[in-house]
């Protein structure tokens, strides 16, 4: 995981979205109370490029084919859990969110969740941004 030689990272393409998304917290003026990265390099780069807080590695964050799914069960309780005052910032994988949310998200798109959603739910989706052009 800390040889980033060996990983996919971010692009020319990339780094700027992920400066962008940042950009659009601070104009919104988007509290931040914590950012966690999947230890993955693209999204510990993505998450320290937001440039919005310091960042935390967190293996919850790694896409889960245990059996049970033990790290899907902490990210639903730590999502289903948060009661900021401000945001929680998670950035990981689709492979990751798919199956705490039942929806696919496109690369670099980011949902805006509200935590303990309805109907026993983790959380609710109550936005999506697209992926930053």
């Amino acid at each position: 995981m800390d040889d980033c030689t060996t990983q996919r990272n971010l692009d020319e393409l990339g780094r700027p979205q992920a400066q962008a998304l940042g950009a659009a917290f601070r104009r919104r003026g988007v509290r931040v109370d914590q950012i966690l990265a999947s230890p993955v390099c693209c999204c510990v780069d993505t998450a320290e490029l937001m440039a919005v807080g310091p960042v935390e590695k967190s293996a919850v964050l790694l896409p889960d084919r245990t059996q049970p799914p033990v790290r899907l069960l902490e990210l639903k309780a730590m999502v289903a859990g948060w009661r900021g005052p401000g945001t929680l910032v998670l950035v990981t994988h689709g492979f990751t969110i798919s199956p705490l949310l039942r929806t696919y998200l496109e690369q670099a798109e980011t949902l805006v969740l509200k935590p303990g959603g309805g109907s026993g739910a983790v959380a609710d989706i109550v936005g999506r941004i697209p992926t930053p052009q």
